[in-house]
């Protein structure tokens, strides 16, 4: 099991977005698109509740990015954010 480090800054970004219960664009490698709000996240995982009110349950290492409904992308690795793009 890997190790959770609230240290790291995307760690910290997506608890912002827990926290200020930020409408969310989650896509996975395969190229699905989630739009929602996370619930919670763990070292493994992140639980994204969608505009139905289903619980989505998606692995930290299906994730291409993160993006918060506003323009912002964050491009995620195991190691953390990779970068951020405006546009």
């Amino acid at each position: 099991m890997s190790e959770f480090d609230t240290g790291l800054p995307s760690i910290r970004l997506v608890q912002g977005f827990i926290k200020d219960k930020q409408e969310v664009e989650l896509k996975s490698i395969a190229g699905d698109i989630f739009i929602g709000k996370i619930q919670w996240q763990d070292a493994n995982c992140i639980c994204l509740v969608d505009l139905d009110e289903r619980s989505i349950l998606v692995w930290r290492q299906s994730l291409v990015y993160i993006k918060p409904k506003g323009g912002v992308l964050f491009f995620l690795s195991s190691k953390g954010i990779l970068s951020i793009s405006s546009f």
